[in-house]
């Protein structure tokens, strides 16, 4: 199965994650690559992060008894990976094996709900190109926190709302070479640009429920969810695909099938994105919270695949 067209096509990989017997991810939050191409799948199931290498073949797993609600995962510029949990309201720094590192954030003890203050169910950390870190959240607030890169508070911006700055869940940041900070403000179907202290430069619209974002070699992937509402579920063309565009905001690319559903080209509920050296992608899907918990009997299906460049 080959998705896209021209310079964007993929072949599509539903088998590549070799899990142990009687593993399961049960639903992909988020997924990141390393230096080495290694894979880490952060995911909500009995072992939160599980580690293989390009090949898929299974390395090892960690965070079972640390993770409360796995989010959103990032790789720092020292190839250590930050942790952003909104079940338990933190942001832990972890080494490649697993040992926590620094722990932003008290655990079981959010922020008062929509007072502004880190955090209450935080979602995602990107990096400026001084190293800090910029932290958003996310369900229960409207904010982006910059830190420095040892973990401390120096900042935060946003409101509720859909003027520009405002946000409407702020579901996800990653930066640009030029310290361009992306925020994806899911409910506003947009994508908000602002520069490194957080003053609003632009916006792209024309999607919808945007989630994960990645940046890489002049790209940002997007991957956007369905609706959620029963008067339009069965719309098509809006969401569950892969959108990619130039730093411009050009849409070059949208992968996946008109509607959501479990064939190797469609999309149920792309939330987490990375790519590799290569061109590759992987996408992690929230199909448990979006879609299979919903059925009767509720079942498990597929949340995560590799796309492999072709074009």
């Amino acid at each position: 199965m080959i998705l896209g067209k021209g310079k964007f096509r993929y072949e599509v990989d539903t088998e590549w994650a070799k899990l142990p017997s009687g593993w399961s991810f049960r639903e992909v939050a988020d997924v990141v690559v390393d230096g080495d191409d290694n894979v880490y799948v952060f995911n909500r199931g009995e072992h939160p992060m599980i580690v293989f290498d390009r090949k898929g073949k299974f390395l090892r797993s960690w965070g079972e008894g640390t993770f409360s609600r796995a989010h959103g995962v990032t790789v720092g510029p020292d190839g250590n990976l930050w942790c952003a949990d909104d079940g338990d309201h933190t942001v832990r720094k972890c080494t490649p094996e697993g040992k926590v590192l620094l722990t932003i954030g008290t655990p079981n003890n959010p922020a008062k709900y929509q007072s502004g203050k880190p955090f209450n169910r935080p979602t995602k950390v990107a990096f400026g190109t001084d190293g800090g870190l910029y932290i958003s959240d996310g369900y229960g607030n409207a904010r982006v926190h910059r830190y420095t890169a040892d973990g401390k508070y120096l900042s935060s911006w946003g409101d509720y709302g859909t003027d520009p700055g405002e946000f409407n869940l702020v579901h996800s940041v990653c930066t640009d070479p030029d310290g361009k900070v992306y925020i994806a403000d899911r409910e506003n179907h947009r994508v908000q640009i602002f520069d490194a202290k957080g003053n609003y430069l632009t916006q792209w619209n024309n999607m919808h429920r945007p989630c994960g974002l990645h940046i890489q070699d002049g790209l940002c992937y997007i991957g956007e969810l369905p609706s959620h509402l029963p008067v339009n579920e069965k719309y098509p063309n809006l969401g569950c695909r892969v959108s990619i565009y130039d730093l411009q905001g050009k849409l070059l690319a949208r992968l996946g099938a008109p509607l959501r559903g479990e064939a190797p080209d469609q999309f149920i509920a792309p939330h987490g994105i990375a790519v590799d050296s290569r061109g590759d992608i992987y996408v992690g899907e929230v199909s448990w919270t979006s879609f299979s918990s919903h059925l009767t009997p509720p079942r498990e299906v597929r949340s995560f695949r590799k796309l492999v460049k072709k074009g």
